[in-house]
């Protein structure tokens, strides 16, 4: 696995990736890493690291688009100095484009979206370990629906982003495909965007798996 021993992993996003987390910083006791995605990440590898002591911490923020991440990385992301950032954005960036057509000031279109997350990557790249950008994702399996096909052309400015400098590619979006060929959407999102608990197995999964996860890993 990737991770080295001591290391500072830091997830920040959206509502997917804040789930309730501890404010102003997500991380410490019982609840404070939220539900979601960073809890079951963190559970995971305590339960099968233990010896390597990695530490978590969730600066995801409900509502968030890449426009919020700019305007708080300095005080969420630089000053924390972690070792690995995680970055998941880009459903609000999208959503609000199709559940508040009329609100153009609150649409974040491609070109900016895909501008703004490669700058913070660049900025970031020489000040950690490295990097590791999931896609935005809609928990819709017809790829011609019209929402999903904006969500996709948001994935593939990340996979862009990530081959461009060398990050850590996850394709959330691939990962709830393969569930939802035999699951219908709402059972894992009611509203097609907030997971369930296998949905957010689903998130997990897909990044323990990028990260060289040892899911056969004896501890004994």
């Amino acid at each position: 696995m990737i991770l080295g021993k001591g290391e500072k992993l830091l997830f920040i996003g959206d509502s997917i990736t804040d789930c309730g987390r501890a404010k102003p910083e997500g991380e410490g006791g019982v609840g404070a890493l939220g539900t979601g995605y960073v809890a079951y990440v963190d559970g995971l590898l305590q339960a099968v690291y233990p010896e390597l002591g990695i530490r978590v911490v969730n600066k995801g923020i409900s509502g968030n688009t890449v426009r919020d991440l700019k305007a708080r990385w300095q005080e969420d992301v630089i000053a924390q100095k972690p070792d690995w950032v995680s970055i998941m954005i880009g459903i609000n960036d999208v959503w609000r484009q199709y559940d508040l057509p009329f609100i153009k000031e609150k649409h974040v279109y491609l070109d900016e979206y895909e501008e703004t997350l490669r700058s913070l990557v660049i900025e970031t790249k020489p000040l950690v370990t490295g990097i590791i950008l999931m896609t935005p994702f809609y928990i819709e399996g017809n790829e011609h629906d019209s929402m999903r096909r904006t969500m996709d052309q948001y994935g593939l400015a990340v996979k862009r982003i990530a081959e461009e400098t060398d990050s850590i590619f996850v394709d959330n979006q691939a990962a709830f495909n393969e569930v939802l060929k035999t699951l219908y959407p709402a059972a894992l999102a009611w509203d097609r965007v907030h997971p369930s608990v296998a949905g957010h197995m689903i998130l997990a999964r897909a990044f323990l798996n990028a990260i060289g996860f040892d899911w056969n890993k004896s501890n004994g």
